[in-house]
Order: C-alpha cells, then structure tokens, then sequence
C-alpha cells in the first residue's frame, strides 16, 4: 500500500467544498436565512422562532443584505480558481503555497457556517483545512510546483 497524499486528498475536498460554497451562496441570495437564529431566540405560535436581539448584526449582514453570501461566493471562485488553474495561475507562486489555501479555506468556513445552506461547504472546508494542514506539516510539495518553480518570465 503507498502513503496517503495529504495535499491531493485536501485538493479534492476543498474543490468539492468550493463548489458547494459558491452554490450554497447563491442559494442563499435567494431564501436569505440565518443559521444560528435559534440560539437564544424565542418561539412564538405564529412566526416561529424570533431571532435574538443580540444577533441584529447578523440578520442585518444576511438577511436585509446578503454580504455574506457575497463574501462567501467570492471566497469559493477563489479558491477553485487555485484548486482548478489555468496554466498561467499555475506559474504563480499563490498555487505552491499551502499557506494561502490554509488561510482561505478559514474565511471559507467562517463565513459559510454563518448562513443557513452553507453548513456542509463550512464543514468540508475545515476538513480540507486539516488535509492542508498535516500536508503542511509533513512537508509535502506538489510535484506541479516543483516543475513550476522559477519557470515565470523574467522582468
């Protein structure tokens, strides 16, 4: 049996994560709902659940204007545009590091976890930010950047 290449299987579930950010993004540009209204909101018999007062900041960045949806949808183009290049973002030196993956998939689940669709892309992002991570820490290079590397045009 060979080793587990922690960047490759942290590549394909931040890609899967990604996909699923930006789709449960613009799911919730349109059924604006946010996840953690239940904590400490009331039950009422007509309406359901009323959110906290205390999370006004939250329904004011989800629901009355979806700014984290944006965010969100920016964050997922972003990083699929580094898990899945064209040949001229593979020439840059963001597509060796696996320092930056580690910090946008982050702000990924950061912000994904806050609306209600977006659970499952939070939840693959952190574990992809753990592939990463111990990928990372094993000193793994992906055989890509080592044929890339300082192969750009010189100034």
């Amino acid at each position: 049996m060979g080793n587990l290449v922690w960047h490759d299987l942290g590549h394909f579930i931040a890609t899967t994560a990604s996909v699923y950010a930006v789709w449960s993004s613009f799911f919730g540009l349109y059924f604006r709902k946010f996840f953690w209204d239940f904590v400490g909101g009331t039950l009422r018999d007509p309406g359901g659940i009323q959110p906290a007062p205390g999370a006004a900041v939250f329904i004011t960045l989800i629901v009355k204007a979806p700014i984290i949806q944006i965010v969100a949808m920016i964050l997922g183009i972003i990083i699929l545009a580094i898990e899945v290049p064209v040949p001229q973002v593979k020439q840059l030196a963001i597509y060796r590091s696996f320092v930056v993956r580690i910090v946008l998939l982050i702000f990924q689940s950061f912000f994904t976890i806050l609306i209600y669709q977006g659970t499952n892309a939070s939840l693959w992002s952190m574990i992809a930010l753990g592939c990463y991570t111990r990928a990372q820490l094993l000193g793994e290079v992906m055989e890509e950047a080592k044929e890339n590397r300082g192969s750009g045009e010189k100034a």
